[in-house]
């Protein structure tokens, strides 16, 4: 049994890192297509790349590694079936959970390690992504100096480039207008050739140029518009070096983003959590009080919104201070305009600043629902390896196709249908429109019937996928109801020839 077994981990071990692979390299090509213009056009040192792409990975993982395991299953028990090896083993009196057993504890193990993962190494990779990210956002793009166009990507300088040379770096018919003193187009360089380099640490231009002379206009307080003093300066080599700013990669502390709910482990998101709850209590408090009430309902709400136990709420009461018939009969005609004009101005006040306090509490309430999701979706990602597993290999055994193709085209369709329920409940759950364990589990609830169904089919070598049970069982299903009709009717009549003869 135990080289049984080894044989069963080692056709399952292989699949799952193949497609762990491909999982990874398909989100992963996904991702960099989101971010692409971000990083294109920044001249990236290598290791600057292999370090974004390491944590873009890191953070890929939850959801690359449940796939891999529904469609390493289906590849593995579809190839044991495909080979009749399955039937073989159950031939020899071993039944199909007895195959699945190592496996079995090889997912639960997964499953173990990919909430360890999520909890620990997720948020140390998400600083540091997003920390790298935004340092590549704040860094300038290679300078690209286009034909015939002027370019103005350094500072203090426009550049315009006749023709490039495609053999070499030469450039021709060079035209640089400086600007670095703020005065204008006052000095103007022209030459029949050069070249263009940036420093090894990208922190400095140096301009090589060949033949050619640099016209500058004098600036003089007598100066008119028909008297432009200037002179003309040829040069047969000229040098500009010029410091530039924002070329090399200053990066960010990561300690800015530490409170961000992705960054957080689950212990920490529980006490973010907690705390957030309670401002968004004080706040809520602090709102009702910002509302204009008659002096005495204003003292009642005072009390209501105390943190003290020494008064109860229960005690405190908020009674008909103000009758509006009382006003209206009673009141002086010249003072009911008044006082009734103050009261609507007062309730428009209110009511511009109840809106204002909602929107203001559902953007806090998002906020908190966004701690409570990520703190969910850890050990949801992490169940769903199990899931998958008593998904794909039953469907495998039952399918029995192995390779690529078949388990392929199921994978892919399970996966997606996942994927959108998933993305709708965590929605419902932020939008607060469902509890957040209701939002975030319900693609568990959804899947967990699923793999229970299609395991004991396996197990009972009952047909799925065979269309002609399904139209028996309707068709037996059919001829019940009508045998229920038929006694139904019989009983019916039965009962009207025993009241005749009566």
């Amino acid at each position: 049994m135990k080289r049984l077994h080894l044989y069963i981990l080692k056709s399952f071990v292989g699949p799952l890192f193949v497609t762990l692979i491909i999982s990874l390299f398909v989100l992963l090509m996904q991702f960099l297509w989101v971010y692409l213009d971000e990083l294109v056009g920044k001249g990236l040192d290598t290791g600057i790349i292999i370090e974004f792409l390491i944590y873009a990975l890191a953070m890929l993982m939850p959801m690359a590694l449940p796939l891999s395991m529904l469609l390493a299953s289906i590849m593995t028990f579809g190839e044991l079936g495909e080979n009749n090896e399955l039937l073989a083993m159950k031939a020899a009196g071993i039944s199909l959970f007895r195959i699945m057993k190592p496996v079995i504890v090889l997912s639960v193990v997964i499953s173990i390690g990919a909430f360890t993962f999520s909890n620990n190494v997720i948020p140390v990779s998400y600083k540091k992504l997003i920390a790298l990210m935004s340092s590549i956002r704040q860094l300038r793009p290679e300078i690209v100096v286009k034909e015939g166009v002027f370019s103005n990507e350094i500072d203090g300088f426009s550049i315009k480039v006749g023709h490039k040379s495609k053999s070499n770096e030469m450039l021709y018919d060079i035209m640089i207008y400086d600007h670095r003193n703020d005065q204008g187009n006052l000095q103007v360089t022209v030459a029949d050739s050069g070249t263009m380099k940036i420093s090894k640490d990208k922190k400095y231009m140096i301009l090589n140029l060949y033949s050619g002379g640099t016209h500058l206009e004098v600036e003089q307080e007598n100066r008119t518009r028909s008297n432009y003093p200037s002179r003309t300066d040829k040069f047969d080599r000229q040098t500009i070096f010029t410091m530039l700013q924002g070329m090399e990669l200053e990066r960010k502390d990561e300690s800015f983003f530490r409170n961000q709910f992705k960054a957080l482990k689950n212990e920490q998101i529980v006490y973010f959590v907690d705390s957030l709850s309670k401002k968004i209590d004080i706040q809520r408090d602090e709102q009702v009080l910002s509302l204009s009430f008659p002096s005495p309902v204003s003292t009642n709400l005072a009390l209501l919104t105390r943190k003290d136990s020494t008064i109860r709420r229960a005690d405190i009461h908020l009674k008909k201070y103000v009758d509006i018939d009382s006003i209206v009969t009673h009141t002086d005609p010249s003072r009911r305009l008044g006082i009734i004009s103050g009261a609507l101005g007062q309730a428009r006040n209110n009511a511009q600043v109840v809106k204002q306090s909602a929107e203001n509490l559902t953007s806090s309430v998002r906020s908190v629902n966004r701690f409570g999701i990520e703190w969910h979706k850890k050990y949801t990602y992490s169940i769903a390896c199990l899931i998958f597993f008593f998904i794909g290999a039953p469907l495998g055994a039952i399918i029995r196709k192995g390779g690529l193709g078949m388990p392929l085209v199921v994978s892919v369709i399970l996966f997606i249908f996942y994927w959108i329920i998933s993305t709708t409940g965590e929605k419902f759950a932020r939008e607060s429109v469902s509890a957040l364990w209701e939002g975030v589990w319900f693609s568990t609830f959804v899947f967990i019937p699923a793999g229970i169904f299609l395991t004991y089919k396996a197990v009972t070598d009952s047909a799925v996928f065979n269309i002609d049970v399904y139209t028996s069982f309707f068709r037996k299903l059919l001829f019940w109801k009508k045998i229920k009709q038929e006694e139904v009717s019989e009983t019916r009549q039965d009962n009207s020839k025993t009241e005749v003869n009566v």
